[in-house]
Formats: C-alpha cells, sequence, structure tokens
C-alpha cells in the first residue's frame, strides 16, 4: 500500500548514543555549592569522577532536580576519611523530554559494558539516612560508608548561649555543621522533638570550637551511663541504650 508504511525508531538506543557523545564533549566541573547553584534545578542526568575517573552515573526524579540533587552529593562527600572534596567533579545535562524509558539504566549498562566499573554505583553513595531499623546492618567492604567514613575530627563551632547550654541545642548546631547525620532518640510517638534528658541536660563546652569528638564525649558526660553515643561508618547515633553494633565506635565520656 502506498498510503502505508511502517517505521521501526529505536528511541532509547539514539538518545543513549546522544547523550553518551555529549558528555564526551564536557568539561567536569567542581563538586561544590559555587558550581552546583549555577546548574538549572531541573530533570537530567548527572556524571560524578573521581580523580578523573568515572565513578557515579545518576538520574533526577519528581522529588529532586539536578541542583538539588548535586548539592546533596556535595554535601555527602564532605567531612569524609580518605576523600577531599576537590577529588570529586560533575557533568550534568538537562534533558527537555523525558519518556518511560531509565536513563540511568541505559547509561550504566553502556559504561559497565565498555569496562568501567562506576564503584559507587550500588555502593550505598547515593543512599539517605537508613533509619533506625537498619543501624545494625552488615556493611560491606565495598560500601562507600567503608571506603570513606565519617571524620569525627572536623572541627566544628558551637556557641552556647546563657540561655541554653543543653545537650538539645549542641547536637542542632552540630547536625546544622556536619555533612553527615546525626541522629538522636525524640521525645517519643510521632514527636520530632528531642527527647526530654537532651533537653533537660546542660553541658557547658571547654571551647566553642573543638572536634566533633571531642564534643562528643563532654555530651556523652554529661548524660550519663544510660546513653549511649556509636559513631557508625556513615553517621552518629544517640539513644538512651546499652547496645554493640558490629560496625560501631562506642564514644566514651572525656574532657
Amino acid at each position: 500500500m502506498e498510503y502505508f508504511k511502517d517505521l521501526e525508531f529505536d528511541l532509547p538506543s539514539a538518545l543513549l548514543a546522544e547523550l553518551v557523545d555529549l558528555f564526551e564533549q564536557m568539561t567536569p566541573g567542581p563538586l561544590n555549592e559555587e558550581a552546583v547553584l549555577e546548574v538549572p534545578e531541573q530533570q537530567g542526568v548527572y556524571q560524578l569522577f573521581f580523580d578523573g575517573d568515572l565513578v557515579y552515573v545518576g538520574k533526577t526524579d519528581a522529588d529532586a532536580g539536578l541542583r538539588q540533587r548535586l548539592l546533596r552529593h556535595a554535601k555527602k562527600i564532605r567531612s569524609r576519611r580518605n576523600l577531599h572534596q576537590s577529588q570529586v567533579a560533575f557533568k550534568a545535562v538537562r534533558v527537555y523530554v523525558f519518556t518511560a524509558m531509565d536513563l540511568e539504566d541505559l547509561l550504566i549498562k553502556h559504561y559497565r559494558g565498555a569496562g568501567v566499573s562506576l564503584a559507587w554505583n550500588l555502593s550505598g553513595f547515593g543512599s539517605n539516612d537508613p533509619g533506625r531499623n537498619r543501624d545494625k546492618s552488615v556493611v560491606k567492604e565495598s560500601h562507600f560508608d567503608s571506603i570513606y567514613p565519617i571524620d569525627l575530627g572536623f572541627e566544628a563551632r558551637v556557641v552556647q548561649p546563657e540561655g541554653d547550654r543543653s545537650v538539645a541545642e549542641v547536637l542542632r548546631q552540630l547536625k546544622d555543621q556536619l555533612a553527615y547525620t546525626v541522629r538522636y532518640q525524640n521525645a517519643g510517638g510521632r514527636s520530632k522533638r528531642p527527647h526530654t534528658d537532651l533537653v533537660e541536660t546542660q553541658v557547658s563546652l571547654r571551647s566553642e570550637e573543638s572536634s566533633v569528638l571531642n564534643v562528643l564525649r563532654q555530651v556523652k558526660t554529661v548524660l550519663g551511663e544510660e546513653w549511649q553515643i556509636t559513631a557508625l561508618p556513615g553517621y552518629v547515633i544517640i539513644y538512651k541504650e546499652s547496645e554493640r553494633y558490629i560496625h560501631g565506635e562506642v564514644i566514651q565520656a572525656g574532657w
């Protein structure tokens, strides 16, 4: 029939080829706030490089665009041992038309097929706080948090006003400064407020600026034996408990 023809077009392959070619033409930018804030908050895909090697491929979703996703990653790589922010760079591509295809999966398969290991994909790098139920989970040696554990030596600045020297206020200021999670027990039920002990217990820190470890030691001293502060590979937890965590370091009291 002259008035009817078939056209078979491999859209996923065509788009993949365009993306790969475009990424190849681009120069990586530093994964820091100054550079990332220049990226629009739009849908797209991105790459992360560690010491020049491609280690991660990601995409945006309905909850976060390119800028927000990259800012989250820029924060994640701070305050880590064995890792400096200057070692990580990124490339990002805004995709104006998103189809049902999984562009991240297509890119991952392409690069792995080409022999690129993408060491940070499936390493837990993109994960958020796993939550209380997974604090005792086994952390593999290949996990991002095992290779680049949190840095308790990070120098923090905690200002203690005369009217509020509570442990809760100290922990709030730590959370605001640290790139990793500091999770502590709440008041119970659905409340997000800190536990009463954290609000009512007062602490006078030795100095305004000190390492996270020293601050936590002083907090532990005033909280007493009932409370346990544990540094896990990727975050810190503070609960009224006496538990053993396979990968955890219990912070001891000290001044």
